[in-house]
C-alpha cells in the first residue's frame, strides 16, 4: 500500500519536510491585476512582502482548476501511488477544498480522500506532516484520519496584525472602521480553531504581543509549536524569549506566512500556530 500526501501552498511547511516525505504542494495563485503568479514558485515570499504596500492594485488569490488538482492525482496514481489524502486549507477560509472534491470525484487512476484541515498556516502544516509520517509506516487513509481528527481539536494559530490597512484592501474590512482602528491603534488578533475563525481586539503593539503570551498560557502543554509571521523576522526573537516557559523543549519552527494569506493581513503580523499535548 502507498499512500500519497498532497497539499496546498498554504500550509507553509518547510522545503525539508516536503522533500522527506515526498508531499505534493499544490501552489494556489496570487494576482496583481493582470498578472499572476503561483504561491512559492514564480514569487518569493520575500519580494512579495517587500512589494505588497506598493501594488498599483490589491492583489487577490485563486484557486488551481480542477483539472489541474486531477492531473496531480493522475501523475501519483502514475508513480505507485495506491491512495490518495489531499489535505488542504480550511473550507471558511477558501475554495480549495470544494475545488479538490470535485476533481477527486472525477479522478478514477486511484482513489482521493479530500481533507479540510480547518485550519491555516501551519495548523494546517502540521496536519500534512502528521499524516505524511503515518502514510511512510505503510497505513492506509483510513488509519491516518481518526489521528488528524483528534490533532485538529489540539490545534490552535493565532497572529496580531501590525495595521488594519490590508485588510481594508481586500476588502475584509469596512473601510471607516478600518480607519478608526488606525486611529486608535487599533491591533486585532485573528484566530482560527477547528474551522472557525475569530478575532480578538487590543490597544496597542505591546499589549498585542501580551495578549498572544496569555493565549498561547491557556492552551496548556504543547507537542508542536511554530511562530509564525508576515515578513517580521525582527519580532521573532523577542517572542521566543518572552514564550521560552511555555514553548516544547528543541526548536521552535518559524515560518513566513504564505503570501495567499498576507494578502489580507499584510506585513507585520506574528503569532504562534500549535498543537496541544495529547492526554
Amino acid at each position: 500500500m502507498t499512500v500519497r500526501i498532497v497539499t496546498d501552498s498554504t500550509c507553509d511547511l518547510p522545503a525539508e519536510t516536503i522533500a522527506r516525505y515526498s508531499i505534493y504542494v499544490v501552489p494556489l495563485y496570487i494576482n496583481v491585476g493582470s498578472q499572476g503568479y503561483l504561491d512559492g514558485i514564480d514569487i518569493s515570499r520575500e519580494e512579495f512582502y517587500r512589494r505588497l504596500p506598493d501594488f498599483p492594485v490589491h492583489p487577490t488569490t485563486a484557486v488551481p482548476s480542477p483539472q489541474k488538482f486531477r492531473a496531480v492525482y493522475d501523475a501519483l496514481a502514475d508513480e505507485g501511488a495506491t491512495e490518495i489524502l489531499s489535505i488542504h486549507i480550511s473550507v471558511s477560509l477558501s475554495a480549495t477544498v470544494d475545488v479538490a472534491r470535485t476533481s477527486a470525484q472525477e479522478t478514477t487512476s486511484v482513489p482521493v480522500t479530500v481533507f479540510d484541515s480547518r485550519q491555516l498556516s501551519l495548523g494546517t502544516g502540521f496536519l500534512v506532516e502528521t499524516a505524511a509520517k503515518i502514510a511512510a509506516e505503510g497505513r492506509s487513509v483510513a488509519e491516518i484520519l481518526p489521528v488528524l481528527e483528534a490533532q485538529i481539536k489540539r490545534s490552535h494559530v493565532f497572529a496580531a496584525l501590525d495595521t488594519l490597512e490590508f485588510l481594508k484592501r481586500s476588502g475584509r474590512m469596512n473601510r471607516f472602521l478600518a480607519g478608526f482602528g488606525g486611529l486608535i491603534q487599533l491591533k486585532p488578533i485573528l484566530t482560527m480553531y477547528d474551522g472557525k475563525p475569530g478575532t480578538d481586539r487590543v490597544r496597542t503593539r505591546e499589549r498585542a504581543r501580551n495578549r498572544l503570551l496569555e493565549m498561547l498560557g491557556k492552551i496548556g502543554p504543547l507537542e508542536r509549536a511554530a511562530i509564525v509571521h508576515t515578513h517580521a523576522l525582527d519580532r521573532v526573537p523577542e517572542l521566543r524569549l518572552l514564550a521560552a516557559s511555555l514553548l516544547p523543549a528543541g526548536d521552535v519552527m518559524v515560518a513566513d506566512i504564505t503570501p495567499v494569506i498576507g494578502v489580507h493581513i499584510g506585513p507585520g503580523a506574528y503569532g504562534f500556530a500549535v498543537v496541544g499535548a495529547g492526554a
